[in-house]
Protein backbone atom coordinates (compact mmCIF):
# COMPACT_ATOMS: atom_id res chain seq x y z
CA UNK A 1 0.00 0.00 0.00
CA UNK A 2 1.14 3.68 -0.79
CA UNK A 3 -0.12 7.37 0.07
CA UNK A 4 -2.10 7.11 -3.44
CA UNK A 5 -4.29 3.70 -2.28
CA UNK A 6 -6.83 5.74 -0.11
CA UNK A 7 -9.43 3.47 -0.22
CA UNK A 8 -7.61 0.41 0.84
CA UNK A 9 -5.42 2.05 3.59
CA UNK A 10 -9.19 3.67 4.88
CA UNK A 11 -10.06 -0.37 5.10
CA UNK A 12 -7.31 -1.23 6.59
CA UNK A 13 -7.05 1.59 9.29
CA UNK A 14 -10.75 0.32 9.87
CA UNK A 15 -9.66 -3.21 10.64
CA UNK A 16 -6.51 -2.08 12.82
CA UNK A 17 -8.26 0.02 14.55
CA UNK A 18 -12.08 -0.52 15.02
CA UNK A 19 -12.01 1.79 18.23
CA UNK A 20 -11.21 5.09 16.38
CA UNK A 21 -12.97 7.81 15.22
CA UNK A 22 -11.68 9.09 12.30
CA UNK A 23 -14.19 12.09 12.23
CA UNK A 24 -11.76 13.13 15.44
CA UNK A 25 -8.20 12.35 14.56
CA UNK A 26 -5.76 14.92 13.96
CA UNK A 27 -3.47 14.29 10.82
CA UNK A 28 -0.86 13.59 12.76
CA UNK A 29 -2.22 11.00 14.18
CA UNK A 30 -3.82 9.82 11.12
CA UNK A 31 -0.31 10.06 9.47
CA UNK A 32 1.26 7.72 12.28
CA UNK A 33 -1.61 5.04 12.59
CA UNK A 34 -0.99 4.89 8.41
CA UNK A 35 3.03 4.49 8.99
CA UNK A 36 2.38 1.33 11.70
CA UNK A 37 -0.21 -0.39 9.30
CA UNK A 38 1.66 -3.94 8.50
CA UNK A 39 2.22 -3.67 4.64
CA UNK A 40 2.79 0.03 4.50
CA UNK A 41 5.41 1.11 2.09
CA UNK A 42 4.94 4.68 1.92
CA UNK A 43 7.07 7.52 1.99
CA UNK A 44 6.46 9.09 5.50
CA UNK A 45 7.42 12.76 3.72
CA UNK A 46 5.42 11.93 0.69
CA UNK A 47 2.27 12.20 2.63
CA UNK A 48 0.16 15.70 2.65
CA UNK A 49 -3.02 17.41 4.13
CA UNK A 50 -5.15 16.29 0.58
CA UNK A 51 -3.87 12.78 0.92
CA UNK A 52 -4.65 12.54 4.72
CA UNK A 53 -8.33 14.03 3.86
CA UNK A 54 -8.66 11.51 1.28
CA UNK A 55 -7.95 8.90 3.50
CA UNK A 56 -9.80 10.50 6.14
CA UNK A 57 -13.23 10.63 3.84
CA UNK A 58 -12.72 7.03 2.77
CA UNK A 59 -12.44 5.84 6.21
CA UNK A 60 -15.18 7.55 7.24
CA UNK A 61 -17.09 6.26 4.47
CA UNK A 62 -16.46 3.22 5.23
CA UNK A 63 -17.84 3.40 8.02
CA UNK A 64 -21.33 4.64 7.31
Amino acid sequence: MNWTDSLDVAIALSEAHPEADPRTLVFTDLHNMVLALPGFTGDPKRSGERILEAIQQAWIDELD
